[in-house]
């Protein structure tokens, strides 16, 4: 009876795999209580992935994507509800000044349960998809590691003062692809200080970080975020919520068990989980579970 409240399906993303469908499936095959479904919002032509110019996509083909997926998980939510509780979201984008006209657009246009506030993207870079490209921003940003970090820091920031989105996407998703992924930002002062500001805007709205499993299965020694950054949010009495980042059937609540290994040995005491069902826009309803009483849930027997 985990749950996850974030992901992707290979039907509405393109460096995804399987149906909207079949993540739902196996999300109950394997016992979860909660899954989201939050496919990206959809982006300007400018910032398109390689792997959407090679499926030829167009903006209005990327917003009808937008169209079809509250559809599709509309019909979902409605056919599993005796199942599983499906809450239906975006993953935003923070690149330009014309993201946010897009962001608008997409809450006046569709009622969902909510936004995952996520950035991937630092001076319109991407910087989490692959190195050369992480590089790019680096250079762009001055060159080094500390100042790229800075920035991002301060991008994310700009998007939780606009958006203060109920679930904020892996934090520091930015350590990556760095030189020095699992060093939890040490020496770096400044990026610090402003780690520190991002996490106390978040506290003082009521905003939950997600413990995204997707770090570990890419080679992380932590998830997103890492155990100093989820150890400094405790002390602001910041709240968490589990998330797998799932792109792929394969991916639902891969690497679960070491992320409650990595829970219980931060320290953290309660993790807490979206319970509404229903499609109303904005912030669903959280209420919470002791992280003794996940570790006695069926789901940790059935899925190592």
């Amino acid at each position: 009876m985990p749950f996850s409240h974030h992901s992707h399906s290979g039907q509405f993303c393109c460096h995804a795999k399987n149906t909207l469908e079949e993540m739902v499936q196996t999300a109950i095959a394997k016992g979860f209580h909660t899954f989201a479904l939050t496919e990206h919002m959809a982006r300007g032509k400018e910032d398109f992935y390689p792997e959407e110019r090679e499926a030829s996509h167009s903006e209005e083909g990327l917003l009808k994507l937008s169209d079809d997926f509250i559809t599709e998980a509309v019909r979902l939510r409605d056919a599993y509800s005796g199942k599983i509780n499906i809450l239906i979201g975006f993953e935003t984008e923070w690149i330009r000044p014309e993201t946010l006209s897009l962001i608008r657009q997409l809450s006046a246009k569709h009622p969902f349960d909510f936004f995952l506030g996520s950035v991937h993207h630092v001076h319109t870079i991407p910087i989490d998809f692959d190195k050369p490209t992480y590089e790019r921003a680096r250079a762009k940003a001055g060159g080094t590691d500390e100042r790229l970090f800075e920035d991002y820091f301060d991008s994310q920031y700009e998007m939780l003062q606009v958006l203060q989105p109920p679930v904020v996407g892996h934090l520091d998703v930015i350590r990556l692809l760095s030189d020095e992924p699992n060093a939890e930002f040490k020496g770096y002062d400044g990026v610090w200080k402003k780690i520190r500001r991002n996490l106390e805007y978040i506290a003082s709205y009521g905003g939950i970080l997600e413990l995204n499993s997707s770090a570990l299965r890419k080679g992380l020694d932590h998830p997103y975020p890492c155990k100093a950054i989820c150890k400094l949010f405790m002390t602001m009495r910041g709240r968490f919520t589990m998330s797998d980042d799932s792109h792929s059937t394969d991916q639902v609540g891969t690497n679960y068990t070491r992320l409650l290994g990595f829970i219980r040995d931060t320290g953290i005491q309660e993790i807490y989980y979206a319970a509404g069902d229903t499609l109303i826009q904005g912030s669903p309803r959280f209420t919470s579970m002791t992280v003794e009483e996940v570790a006695k849930l069926p789901f940790w027997g059935t899925n190592q």
